[in-house]
């Protein structure tokens, strides 16, 4: 399929240019996002002071702004982080962890989305509704909606993508049981992943992180988008085929994710990417 034949370059391209990925994201995981970031051959930066955010995003080849642990002060320094990068054409990712939940997040969320023009948008079925103006429901800062086989649903769910994506002129990612990635135009599904890694805190966010390293690196914001996914799909499953399942877990899990992610290869690409294009 010809798309894995484009993630496979984008790939070679992360490990060639080692980009810079600068991070305004939660302190719940941002050493899982770093290591991720590392793993897959670009370079993390954690920066959020608004005294240094313009400079850092300045020399960097991409922005991951998630909203997982908001305060007032990273708010401003992801706007202005934000402003600056696209200033310099530099593309941004948001991941809106938890919108919905309270009406902070979410009005922080469409302030993002108003005042920074995003390359990537990519959340769960709930804070993916929650931008699209559906009412939907969260426990914390987790979706509780039922990630559905049914066919109805995925259809909605598709459209979804694709319209909000042409409203914001954006990329929108839903990742769940199965992903559905859009830029108004086209529209992927991916079926890789695992169950179990719901139950690894930070799966999400380092999956954004994938992506913004992926951003770094082409100048297709589309496929990179499918890249992260499909990527980090590949990791949970393979991971979760290698645990004895007498003495490991979730930790081992997660381990296991960053090691396939380091190791990650084209012949692993071709053979377990569960790509289609709707």
């Amino acid at each position: 399929m010809e798309i894995n034949k484009k993630i496979v370059e984008l790939l070679k391209n992360v490990k060639e240019k080692n980009p810079l990925v600068h991070h305004i994201t939660n302190y719940v995981t941002v050493n899982d996002c770093a290591n991720i970031t590392l793993a897959i051959g670009a370079s993390p930066v954690m920066a959020d002071d608004i005294n240094e955010v313009s400079d850092m995003v300045s020399l960097s080849s991409s922005l991951v702004i998630n909203i997982g642990t908001l305060n007032s002060r990273s708010v401003e320094s992801m706007i202005m982080a934000g402003k600056r990068a696209n200033e310099l054409n530099i593309p941004v990712i948001l991941d809106p962890v938890g919108v919905g939940a309270t009406n902070y997040r979410t009005v922080t969320a469409k302030r993002i989305i108003s005042e920074v023009k995003l390359a990537v948008i990519r959340g769960n079925l709930s804070e993916v509704k929650v931008l699209y103006g559906t009412q939907t429901k969260t426990k914390g800062v987790d979706s509780i909606e039922i990630d559905s086989e049914n066919v109805d649903e995925f259809a909605q769910e598709k459209e979804m993508a694709s319209a909000l994506a042409i409203r914001l002129n954006t990329v929108v990612a839903i990742t769940g049981a199965r992903d559905v990635i859009s830029d108004g135009k086209t529209i992927y599904s991916v079926a890789n992943g695992h169950k179990i890694m719901s139950k690894v805190t930070g799966t999400g966010c380092m999956c954004t992180s994938l992506i913004g390293s992926y951003l770094g690196a082409g100048d297709n914001n589309l496929i990179a988008a499918v890249a992260g996914i499909v990527s980090m799909g590949i990791a949970g499953e393979v991971a979760y085929s290698g645990l004895d399942k007498n003495i490991d877990g979730t930790g081992t899990l997660k381990v296991k994710i960053l090691d396939i992610i380091y190791n990650l290869s084209e012949n692993l690409i071709m053979k377990r990417s569960k790509i289609n294009e709707e």
